[in-house]
């Protein structure tokens, strides 16, 4: 049986909510783990699956890299919630939100490739999606997420196994 859900913007009172959910994934390397100062700190790109009854039942974010590049990251739904749909609506609002900003393609490094896949990404074969003057103005980044999607050797230890991948939107 499905629980109904609806997807909001997130609220300061749903990063502890946003910490258990990514806790048990970062322990199993599956999404690296911040501190409690970075989910304040990027509340606004956090959208959030509630239930009817106010529990929430998953998170993700949309955080804007450059003018035309954007990363969904922190996707996360409860083990209760999984195949439910959640993480699929919550792709959709993320994309949709990247669509609103004018962004046309959607990064994200991850472990569940089909799960992308279905939504339309494509496992990225190099790093030939950012022109180079590009990529070295995203150099200057203090962002773990940028460092990610170039790649950098300072983050490798988190993102061994994952997989870059990208839509065109």
């Amino acid at each position: 049986m499905t629980t109904p859900f609806s997807i909001r913007r997130a609220r300061t009172s749903d990063v502890p909510a946003i910490k258990s959910l990514v806790e048990p994934l970062a322990e199993e390397r599956i999404l690296m783990a911040k501190e409690t100062v970075a989910y304040y700190e990027g509340l606004p790109e956090f959208r959030i699956a509630e239930s009817g009854a106010g529990e929430v039942l998953g998170c993700g974010a949309l955080h804007v890299m450059w003018e035309d590049l954007a990363e969904v990251r922190t996707l996360a739904t409860s083990p209760a919630a999984r195949g439910q749909g959640v993480g699929r609506a919550l792709v959709e609002e993320l994309l949709a939100e990247a669509r609103g900003y004018g962004v046309s393609r959607v990064f994200c490094l991850t472990f569940e490739v089909g799960f992308f896949r279905r939504h339309g990404f494509e496992v990225m074969a190099d790093q030939s999606a950012v022109d180079p003057q590009i990529y070295s103005e995203l150099l200057r980044s203090h962002d773990e997420g940028v460092a990610e999607f170039l790649d950098l050797a300072r983050v490798k230890p988190n993102t061994l196994g994952n997989t870059r991948m990208i839509r065109q939107l």
